[in-house]
């Protein structure tokens, strides 16, 4: 960051812009702690010229980059007028959004204000809420439809958000139950050849989804839930010859059906019900030669009225910045020599090595 009395004078061919930051707003809060806004302002902007004066900010820059300037404070001014505080993430997150506006490659109205104030659940302190474009999308398409597929790399809050929009559901009386199931199939493992009874091998595959809702609701009433039958997490295998009324469905790692168990599934809804479906179509642990029935079912519902798919991509992870560079590694990989994460499509699992047989 730069203080100064005076901004430097735009030479020609540039664009100059005034910014005052409204007395309600303080400084910090709008620069961030130790200036870390501001720093992220100026690496995406380096030929940008950025001052600070008490509350008024110059910019000295071409054309393009001081239009962009300009609305990302003003949708910074409107977020923090919410009480919200802007992170450095959100305002990297905006940026992406208003240049890909500014370019004309937006796809859509929403504002980098509008996706990061929308409201999903509030619990325990916290405030739940989209932090991309895509995933304002798919939260929003939650509301309108009634089974929306989202699908996505790790990390983009495909599960997440799905269970915010269940809890939320169940609070507001628009369900009477949550129900959360899985395939049992998970990275070529098997749960024969784990230790214990069924329930112990089946609990701590369906341990990300306890978690996720001891993130949503008060840990002491999940168990009080789950006894009474509001909230059910299972194995997929327990929907089959079910009809669910009256209920939010979660099928998570849905790369990881087959065919037949995702119509299954999917015929299991009954009246005011609604079904989200998520999973990650690049990372399939099914055995070989068995079609992944997350593949296999876009191309048999899409266009069906009531039916949406949500698709995230690695702008859309919101965990460590790397695991989005690792999903864009992975596919640049296999769209050069033709594999599927890495291993030669058609091979034998995920290594193209022969599983060991159990003892």
């Amino acid at each position: 960051m730069t203080q100064t009395p005076t901004a430097h004078t735009p030479a020609q061919g540039q664009a100059t812009a005034q910014i005052t930051v409204p007395a309600q707003h303080p400084m910090v809060m709008v620069l961030g702690s130790g200036d870390s806004l501001l720093r992220v302002i100026e690496r995406a902007f380096p030929a940008a010229d950025i001052h600070v004066r008490g509350n008024e900010i110059s910019a000295v820059g071409a054309p393009a980059d001081i239009a962009v300037i300009q609305r990302l404070f003003a949708e910074m001014m409107l977020v923090l007028r919410t009480g919200q505080p802007m992170t450095e993430d959100a305002v990297e997150r905006s940026i992406a959004m208003l240049r890909a506006s500014e370019n004309g490659e937006g796809d859509g109205p929403e504002t980098p204000a509008e996706v990061l104030t929308q409201n999903i659940l509030s619990s325990r302190g916290r405030t739940i809420r989209p932090k991309t474009l895509n995933q304002k999308r798919y939260v929003d398409a939650i509301d309108k439809h009634t089974i929306v597929f989202g699908i996505g790399p790790a990390g983009t809050g495909k599960t997440y958000l799905a269970m915010a929009k269940a809890v939320q559901a169940l609070q507001s009386k628009q369900v009477n139950r949550i129900i959360l199931t899985r395939p049992a199939v998970e990275a070529g493992e098997r749960l024969g050849f784990l230790p214990g009874t069924l329930y112990e091998k089946i609990d701590p595959y369906l341990r990300p989804l306890y978690d996720a809702l001891h993130d949503m609701l008060d840990p002491d009433s999940i168990p009080r839930l789950m006894a009474a039958g509001t909230i059910e997490v299972a194995p997929l295998a327990y929907m089959r010859g079910r009809t669910l009324n009256d209920a939010f469905i979660i099928l998570d790692e849905a790369q990881n059906t087959s065919p037949e168990q995702m119509k299954m599934f999917l015929t299991r809804l009954g009246f005011d019900s609604k079904i989200v479906i998520t999973g990650d179509v690049t990372q399939v642990d099914l055995p070989n030669g068995t079609k992944s029935g997350l593949r296999q079912v876009q191309e048999i519902l899409e266009g069906v009225e009531d039916v949406h798919f949500s698709r995230l991509s690695s702008h859309d992870v919101v965990r460590h910045k790397l695991v989005g560079r690792i999903v864009d590694a992975y596919e640049l990989y296999d769209s050069k020599h033709g594999t599927e994460n890495g291993a030669h499509k058609g091979g034998r699992g995920r290594t193209g090595a022969k599983a060991p047989k159990g003892k």
